[in-house]
This record gives C-alpha cells, structure tokens and sequence, in this order.
C-alpha cells in the first residue's frame, strides 16, 4: 500500500486524491444573486447535510488552485446571504455540468445552460424548475479553510423553505428516494447515477442488535466462500434461527459443505436470508 502526506504531493495532485477517493458525493447546485441582483448557478460536490433541527447544509466553493481567486458563488453569498440549493437529477446533468463553465463575472447561467428560473419565496436567488427538490437557505457563517488555492470555505445555510416535486412523494408525503434518479460526482469526468441496479437495501441494524459476526458459528465465519458483506447479513439478527423456526422452508441441499456456503451465498444476495440460514444450519 503506498503511503504519503500531504506535503509528499503538490494541491492538484491532492485535490485528485480526495475526488477520486471520497466518491460518490452529492450535488449542491447552488444559485445564488450578487448585489445588484446578477444571477449565478454553479455546482459543487463538497456538500452534504449536517443536521435537522435546525436544518443545515453546508457546501464548500474552494479557491481556484491555478490562481487562488474565490468563486462567484462565495462572492455573492458573502454579498446577500442567501442561496438556494437545488438538487440533481439525470435529466439535467449535463445541463448541470456546462453551468460549470467559468463564464465571466455577471453571465447568468440559467441561460446558458437552458434551465429555467423560478421565482423563490423568502430569498432572492432563483430555483431551478427542473429540479425535483430545492431548498431555499439563509446563511449562518462562512469559515474560511486557509488562504491558498485549493482552500476550502465552508458555507454553511439553514434551510427556511423546501420544494420537492409531488411526483417523488410517496403516499406519507415523504420524498422517496428510488423516485429521483440522482447524480453523484466521482473523479475527474465521472458521475454515478443512482437508479436501478445501482440502488441496493440494506436493513439498518437500529431497532434491534445485530449478533454479530464473531457469534456466527465457526464454520461460516472461516468460510472460503461466503464474502463480509454476506456474513454481515447473517449477523444482522438478534439471535440464530432454531431449526424448529426454519422448518417452514423449503430450499434443495448441497453434497458438500463448500456447494451449501456457495447456495447459501446466492440466496443472500437476493435477500433470502432465512434461506440462506437454512442451508448453513442443515
């Protein structure tokens, strides 16, 4: 395994690592309106959420390394306090991504990426229609990360008003995420699309406690066949099925213990767990 410190590496080649390595991320494309009301739209991928009550997000335009000035994003957020973070879908990605374009100062890119603009409640920017959620934000503080390029600035927003498009609701009237089809960025020019294939389930271990992997029974736990992921499954229950409990289960039998780990592999990557269990334990 290589190993080095930042200081091993010039900022571009650290700024590849981290986006290389720390992937997928989120999407904040953030519009936002200077002073004199010249609106700008740019996306970010150093973002995330940091809390509910209140709620906040936090993205980070980070000074240009090839000639340390600071985006238009964090001179017009410094400006009027407020943005709005829109997020995004496939449908607009590359939309998305040709906003990103260092247009000069006062260019709206709305217009040169085809997007529409619409009318926000309680603050000035724009929100991008053909997002399905948007969220309206005020500014709580800015805290610069260093003065060089490569520096980050984290801005971090409260959340005042949301619009989420009735489509991705759910019957509870909760946005569902299998409905919005979002990007994520990677590194360099690759994004990952959550959707499909791409999505899996995976039980959280909240209301109940996982076993454990180091109370599974020996034999599965030094298996050469079973994977982490498919013990990890095995051990999210709260106690090892009786055989009395898996009797309802139909499921063929292998002739040698290996083939039994190999189906009982399968079955746990399709979600049949109790089955899976059922072969481990005959």
């Amino acid at each position: 395994m290589k190993t080095f410190t930042p200081s091993d590496v010039t900022t571009a080649q650290m700024h590849g690592y981290l986006l290389n390595a720390i992937a997928p991320r989120p999407i904040a494309f953030v519009s936002t309106v200077d002073d004199e009301g010249n609106v700008n739209l740019s996306p970010y991928s150093c973002f995330n959420f940091f809390g509910a009550n209140p709620p906040i997000l936090v993205f980070s335009p980070t000074r240009r390394v090839r000639d340390n000035t600071i985006k238009h994003t964090l001179e017009n957020i410094l400006q009027t306090k407020e943005c709005v973070v829109n997020i995004v879908p496939y449908t607009i990605v590359e939309q998305m991504s040709l906003s990103s374009t260092e247009y000069d100062k006062g260019v709206n890119e709305f217009i040169k990426s085809g997007l529409t603009e619409v009318p926000s409640i309680d603050v000035q920017p724009p929100r991008v229609m053909e997002s399905p959620v948007q969220f309206e934000c005020k500014l709580q503080q800015v805290i610069e990360m260093g003065q060089e390029g490569g520096a980050g600035n984290l801005v971090i927003c409260e959340v005042i008003r949301i619009h989420a498009d009735e489509n991705i609701l759910n019957e509870n009237g909760m946005i569902e995420g299998t409905k919005l089809d979002l990007m994520g960025r990677m590194g360099g020019n690759y994004y990952v699309r959550a959707s499909g294939d791409a999505l899996m389930s995976i039980e959280k271990p909240v209301r109940k406690k996982g076993i454990g992997i180091d109370q599974l029974p020996l034999h599965i736990v030094e298996s050469e066949v079973l994977t982490g992921n498919q013990l990890g499954k095995l051990a999210n229950i709260e106690a090892i099925p009786t055989e009395e409990a898996l009797n309802h289960i139909d499921v063929p039998m292998m002739d040698s213990r290996e083939d039994n780990h190999r189906l009982a592999g399968q079955l746990l990557d399709k979600g049949m767990v109790e089955e899976a269990w059922k072969v481990l334990l005959s």
